[in-house]
């Protein structure tokens, strides 16, 4: 069987990834500092207002773009291994999401391991949502994304929040999430040749960084051992050529079989995040459209939802 070639575009955006990738021990912080100054990342749009807040005493960003509705609200968790990461490295991205979904985003700049070790993410996170509902934002109206270490920590989020008995949002979408901190998928060997950036040496450090003397079977830390059930609709948007293509496919897989309304995106040859790299990739435009397309189905069905609870009172 021929192997379908991989386009120019996506061949460059590898290349670039493979010049950067460092093997060994981790420098933590040259990484956040090399993380947060890559110009691939692009720039914020001029219509986008950005304001710092603290929410509960977590740091965070609303950006509000021009237009955006003043009723929907987006709470997104950044990537980088629970170790980098930033306001800074995701701004860019975040943005693009809030014009697709035209809704206003509370980014968390929560706190980073191994300073701020398991569960103080999970914590901060939990606590930036229910700011948004102390402030009153109506959870039918809202929706959680995040990427990669985010987008794992969005799927803990919600079980957490559930088994706190907080009112859930109405979705939520994640990004080549890490969803199994033991780094135990098929996926780390079957598709170890075609990532560019990830590594079961490098996320097996990073999980060590992040859970100290935590148990990685942990399910608030690895929400793929999580009971999933109860949770609202799910998007999971993954790339074929990450180590990571089994965190989402099982934890989708596992969503399923406890009755959410969990729905995956394959995307052929995609890298990890490659949302990241939408200004020099149609593909990662792409993807974030689908993403708020998602995200607008959610409040929609969520607004239906309310219409018909009310007609049967």
């Amino acid at each position: 069987m021929e192997v379908e070639p991989v386009p120019d575009e996506i061949a460059a955006v590898m290349e670039l990834c493979l010049s950067r990738r460092r093997d060994g021990p981790l420098d933590i912080p040259a990484r956040r500092v090399a993380f947060d100054a890559r110009p691939e990342l692009g720039q914020v749009p001029g219509d986008i207002a950005v304001t710092p807040v603290q929410a509960n005493g977590v740091r965070g960003e609303m950006l509000v773009p021009s237009g955006a509705s003043s009723e929907h609200t987006l709470l997104y968790l950044h990537g980088g291994g629970y170790c980098w990461g930033s306001l800074d490295s995701h701004r860019p991205l975040v943005s693009m999401l809030a014009q697709a979904c035209a809704a206003r985003v509370l980014m968390v700049d929560y706190r980073l391991a191994p300073e701020h070790r398991f569960p103080a993410p999970l914590v901060d996170a939990a606590n930036a949502y229910r700011w948004l509902l102390d402030a009153g934002c109506d959870p039918a109206k809202t929706a959680l994304a995040g990427d990669s270490a985010g987008g794992g920590l969005t799927l803990a989020l919600l079980a957490y929040l559930r088994d706190a008995g907080n009112p859930l949002p109405a979705g939520a979408v994640m990004i080549s999430p890490w969803t199994d901190m033991t780094c135990s998928g098929g996926s780390y060997e079957s598709r170890a040749e075609m990532d560019p950036i990830c590594t079961r040496e490098l996320l097996e450090q990073l999980a060590a960084f992040y859970l100290g003397d935590a148990d990685p079977r942990d399910p608030r830390a690895s929400p793929i051992f999580s009971d999933l059930s109860g949770l609202p609709p799910l998007l999971f948007q993954v790339g074929t050529a990450e180590i990571l293509y089994d965190d989402s496919m099982r934890a989708a897989a596992s969503a399923k079989d406890q009755g959410v309304d969990a729905r995956v995106e394959a995307s052929e040859h995609m890298v990890h995040v490659w949302h990241l790299f939408a200004p020099m990739l149609r593909e990662g435009r792409e993807g974030i459209v689908r993403a708020s397309e998602f995200i607008r189905e959610c409040f929609e069905a969520a607004r239906a939802g309310a219409q018909r609870r009310q007609q049967l009172e």
